[in-house]
């Protein structure tokens, strides 16, 4: 039956000197070479991968339709060692839908929520058919300009004195300023909202198609309900479990039953 599992994670140069043309190479399954330090990332031979698609906000040049060159052009703009390059969504699918189905309202979902709000998306499924189809979203962090150049994660504003003067550190050698960013991506709300917005579409669809099934994104103790939580297998754990390889968090869910 469905399930609800919203797992978010920053891919970060700071963070064991990931790669974003890395990490898309391998959710899409294909061969990229980063032209920032010459490496080729080829998965050309991963199975599973049943349908890969990128979306763009209406500013963004249409090249980046191609991942290589969205998530390159990426790379190329974040000069710092530790720049956050992008953030990925990892969601279960409900099983109870058919591939081409569960195809249809995750695009639906990435367009209603990351692309109306000017953000790149590169959307991989995968479904092995082993019971744990999932999609991976990738979303740049970066807005874009209406002339099609990135625009700023955040930017300075200045703290004045009583005057409406610039205050000047003269220890630091510069005015004194405050920075904030330039969306709300990166608000703690915006992940409940993800959640919410994800638990919602799934109950849409699956009431839609015939189904009594629904999940909720909201925990146990949220909820009011007295019942101790399962684990989440993951992709590698649920075969390995499968194939009778006992794992830890196999081991976890056991535990907790």
């Amino acid at each position: 039956m469905a399930i609800f599992h919203l797992q978010m994670q920053i891919i970060s140069r700071g963070k064991g000197g990931k790669s974003a043309v890395a990490a898309a190479a391998y959710r899409a399954g294909e061969k990229i070479t980063n032209e920032r330090d010459g490496i080729t990332h080829d998965y050309i031979r991963k199975g599973g991968i049943v349908h890969t698609e990128v979306f763009l906000p209406e500013y963004a040049p249409r090249e980046y339709l191609d991942r290589a060159v969205l998530w390159n052009e990426v790379e190329r703009i974040e000069k710092s060692k530790n720049s956050q390059l992008a953030r990925e969504i990892e969601l279960s699918l409900p099983i109870e839908l058919t591939i081409g189905q569960n195809i249809d309202f995750v695009c639906d979902y990435v367009k209603r929520h990351f692309i109306e709000k000017g953000m790149c998306a590169d959307v991989c499924i995968h479904d092995k058919g082993d019971g744990n189809p999932h999609a991976h979203i990738m979303l740049t962090m970066r807005p874009i300009n209406e002339d099609g150049t990135w625009g700023d994660k955040q930017r300075k504003v200045y703290l004045l004195d009583n005057s409406g003067n610039k205050i000047y550190d003269p220890k630091k050698r510069q005015y004194k300023c405050n920075k904030v960013q330039t969306t709300d991506w990166h608000d703690k709300t915006k992940a409940e909202e993800w959640r919410a917005a994800w638990s919602e579409a799934v109950n849409a669809v699956l009431k839609q198609q015939g189904h009594a099934t629904t999940i909720e994104h909201r925990s146990y103790e949220r909820q009011g309900v007295d019942q101790l939580p399962t684990v989440h297998l993951g992709v590698a754990a649920f075969r390995m479990e499968q194939c009778g390889i006992r794992t830890d968090r196999g081991d976890m869910e056991r535990n907790i039953l």
